[in-house]
């Protein structure tokens, strides 16, 4: 997509970086904004990454192990709750647009995120009952927190729902510095507060901090997204097609859902065979690696509406070049991420305490999912956003089977490399799937090594 031929003087190299990452056309935008996107990770990992090492210091290993627990049905149930709007903002809003349908935009842009609040509420009521229902067989310690981890939830939807309406934009920052910036730094602020003032902390103070963290970084962003709506989108009429956001919605939700499963699997898994402190070196372990799979999210979050947008317009020729560039920027940075990571990973793990350090070994079988996983790019985003959503939710959904399969034979016998080897042979079975289903559906051949191109077969 517009690549110069390099010179091998150092003007020609200025001129290089200036045409890679200071172009007008699709590939140097996309750069920028994955640029913008893994950079705010990045800062984003580094905030998460500390506020865990403090509260895995603050707290003690039972707790923390609690703590990540909680915090991992959160993230699960959190990101499923929306119905799978926040991914099909990114084909729904583009398509609006190029169709000149703006009522239905409008509504859009207000109605879903009003759908995703009410029923993440009435769920989060329905998810208390059924933690007062099984508090029997609860770990007691547990208990307090999960409902403030229900308390959670509508904010955390929100946030999800918002989102993916600014990066349908190309508002990237607006989308996920709320998220991922601010987030993590009211937790760390709220958490060292807590401690500064002579709070017991433990993992309901942990949660409490969390849930106000969500809920204030939810209320800014979306104070700032109306008034750049306001700004963007001319004032009118306004129509709501939910049945038809649904219909669009629900099979994504389906990929997002065994994809989020195959995630938090392991760490579920874990904590019903293996001690908390356990958990929490095994967390520690997938947060190391967490920047690895920031590439993926980068590229991801970066090219899903520009998918949807070629496809509506019905260029192929570029559609192609995109998906090809998107692998190419997707595969060799997660290589380097993890050899990076591997290289550190004793001194990252010992931040957290000196015993974490006893999860080294499990850092080299979770990344062999990783890498190879990002050998093929977002070619789920691919799929969801070219109409192809259900074959792709039951690739997911044979992977979270496998995963959860292999989890409940392997973590009783080998806890964590057991929950890691699980994980990684899923992850590489959920690769061979979608690189055939890609193949056989679009004609694209999707690894980031070999022939590409569209045979224009199978739509």
């Amino acid at each position: 997509m517009d690549a110069q031929s390099a010179t091998t003087s150092p003007a020609g190299a200025i001129a290089r970086l200036r045409a890679l990452w200071g172009g007008s056309n699709e590939a140097s935008v996309t750069r920028r904004l994955a640029g913008t996107i893994f950079v705010i990770r990045i800062v984003s990992a580094a905030l998460a990454y500390l506020s865990q090492i403090l509260l895995a210091r603050w707290m003690g290993g039972p707790d923390y192990g609690v703590y990540v627990y909680v915090w991992t049905w959160v993230l699960l149930l959190g990101s499923m709750m929306d119905f799978g709007i926040s991914a099909s903002a990114q084909k729904i809003i583009p398509e609006y647009r190029t169709g000149g349908e703006h009522a239905l935009l409008r509504g859009f842009l207000s109605g879903s995120r009003w759908m995703t609040f009410a029923v993440s509420a009435a769920m989060s009521l329905l998810l208390a009952g059924t933690v007062k229902g099984l508090s029997p067989w609860i770990d007691p310690d547990a208990i307090v927190p999960l409902y403030i981890g229900c308390l959670t939830l509508p904010a955390f939807v929100v946030a999800n729902t918002q989102d993916g309406i600014a990066r349908a934009h190309d508002w990237m920052r607006l989308g996920l510095m709320p998220q991922f910036i601010v987030r993590q730094s009211l937790i760390i602020g709220l958490t060292a507060g807590a401690i500064a003032l002579g709070f017991h902390f433990g993992a309901t103070a942990a949660m409490i901090a969390c849930a106000a963290a969500v809920w204030i970084a939810m209320i800014g962003q979306m104070l700032v997204l109306n008034r750049r709506l306001g700004g963007h989108v001319e004032p009118g009429v306004k129509a709501y097609d939910f049945r038809g956001w649904l219909a669009v919605s629900l099979p994504i939700l389906l990929v997002e859902s065994f994809y989020l499963l195959l995630s938090y699997t392991d760490v579920l898994v874990l904590q019903q065979f293996r001690s908390s402190e356990e958990v929490g070196i095994y967390f520690a372990v997938v947060k190391t690696l967490a920047l690895v799979s920031f590439v993926h999210y980068a590229m991801s979050a970066t090219t899903a509406h520009r998918f949807a947008e070629y496809h509506a317009l019905g260029d192929e020729a570029r559609l192609s070049a995109y998906v090809a560039h998107a692998i190419q920027w997707t595969f060799w940075p997660s290589l380097a991420a993890t050899v990076l990571l591997l290289a550190l990973g004793k001194p990252l793990l010992w931040l957290f305490g000196p015993h974490f350090v006893a999860g080294y070994d499990i850092m080299f079988v979770a990344a062999v999912g990783l890498v190879v996983r990002s050998a093929i790019g977002p070619v789920e985003r691919l799929l969801n956003m070219l109409g192809h959503q259900h074959i792709c939710a039951l690739a997911y959904a044979l992977a979270f089977v496998m995963n959860a399969i292999l989890c409940v034979v392997l973590v009783p016998r080998f806890g964590g490399h057991g929950a890691a080897a699980a994980t990684s042979t899923s992850l590489a079975f959920e690769t061979v799937l979608l690189f055939w289903i890609v193949r056989r559906r679009l004609g694209l051949h999707v690894l980031a090594f070999g022939r590409r191109g569209i045979r224009g077969a199978d739509r």
